[in-house]
């Protein structure tokens, strides 16, 4: 199991949150997706290594995105 985090921008609500987690979790590997609102902070947790550009494309679809 592997863990990343990143931190998502532009979330302002619960809604944000749930658009962001239910994006995120759609990516392949992945087994659990936390997100905070008030830090941003997006823990992605993985079968095998997160893929950082899948994370920040399903983030992208979702309406956001990564803090660089």
């Amino acid at each position: 199991m592997s863990t990343a985090s990143f931190t998502v921008t532009g979330m302002t609500c619960g809604h944000c949150v749930a658009s962001v987690k239910e994006e995120v979790s759609e990516v392949p590997g992945v087994r659990d997706v936390q997100v905070e609102l008030a830090s941003g902070l997006l823990t992605v947790s993985a079968e095998d290594a997160v893929d950082a550009a899948a994370v920040e494309a399903a983030v992208t679809e979702a309406g956001y995105a990564l803090a660089k």
